[in-house]
């Protein structure tokens, strides 16, 4: 194959950081080990995600865009950091003027809101607590009721799990700067019961409007920040009466704001997005 210059976007949101590609001119196909190499960083940009831009043929959705984990190459479903610097990307780029869009992912339709402040809002859609959402086998397994959710054993810890239109497993902690992340953390994300893995929050609430969060994501390892990873924390916590419905979440790559206002609304996701530089590699 021969070798293709392309452009791209650096962009960072909480420290979680992206390769964005503008595919809404002519479209891009990369392979696996392409991704790959732009995730890489040694040898190639450096990314938790690689994020393609395209344009929508849905009416009413204003872009589509594809979501690649930058370590594996393999297409995911969904990235809320990655949400909030898409639209700070196509707004840069002079896509649209719109300061508020909707997105299309593989799964989903996001709507997206540039506040004044520079922030962004995702409406990151309704949370999902079927076991084949995830999907999640506890065939065999008892657990344990507290507030309106259920804890599963696992790996002698208790979980919550469930689904931001990717799966999660939330485990409460006493510090989070002490948690084995590092070591429990690839144990419950490659464990047998999660078909498709997981990505694993250990959470510490310091009260019920504020928590500290580390997410060690599927297939990627620890990163400074997790969108997604974020909300289902504080849908878990909420659900197991420990959490209210505004929730500041600090993560070591930065803070976000989760509100879920009720049980048949929205997560809303509030947190920064910034373009870090932008370039041509090789590939």
């Amino acid at each position: 194959m021969p070798a293709m210059r392309l452009p791209f976007t650096k962009m960072q949101g909480a420290g979680n950081d992206f390769v964005v590609l503008d595919g809404t001119r002519e479209p891009i196909e990369l392979t696996q080990q392409q991704i790959r190499q732009l995730g890489d960083r040694r040898f190639g940009v450096g990314a938790d995600q690689i994020l393609a831009v395209e344009r929508s043929s849905t009416p009413g959705v204003d872009f589509r865009y594809r979501i690649f984990n930058g370590a594996s190459g393999d297409e995911v479903e969904h990235c809320g950091n990655g949400a909030r610097c898409f639209v700070r990307f196509v707004h840069k780029r002079g896509l649209t003027d719109k300061t508020t869009v909707r997105v299309e992912t593989v799964n989903q339709v996001l709507e997206l809101r540039l506040r004044d402040d520079g922030r962004v809002t995702v409406d990151m859609s309704l949370p999902h607590f079927e076991h084949g959402r995830l999907p999640f086998d506890a065939s065999g397994l008892q657990p344990r009721a507290e507030g309106q959710f259920e804890l599963w054993p696992l790996l002698g810890q208790e979980v919550a799990v469930l689904s931001m239109g990717n799966p999660h497993a939330v485990l409460r902690v006493a510090d989070v700067d002490t948690a084995p992340v590092a070591t429990l953390g690839p144990q419950i994300e490659q464990h047998a019961r999660f078909p498709r893995k997981v990505n694993v929050g250990f959470l510490q609430p310091l009260s019920r409007s504020e928590v500290k969060l580390r997410v060690y994501e599927r297939d990627a390892g620890e990163t400074l920040a997790c969108g997604t990873g974020a909300c289902a924390a504080v849908v878990a916590g909420i659900r197991l009466g420990w959490l209210d419905r505004r929730v500041e979440v600090h993560t070591r790559g930065g803070d976000l704001l989760i509100e879920w206002p009720h049980a048949e609304a929205s997560v809303l996701m509030t947190g920064p997005a910034q373009t870090v530089f932008e370039g041509e590699i090789e590939l």
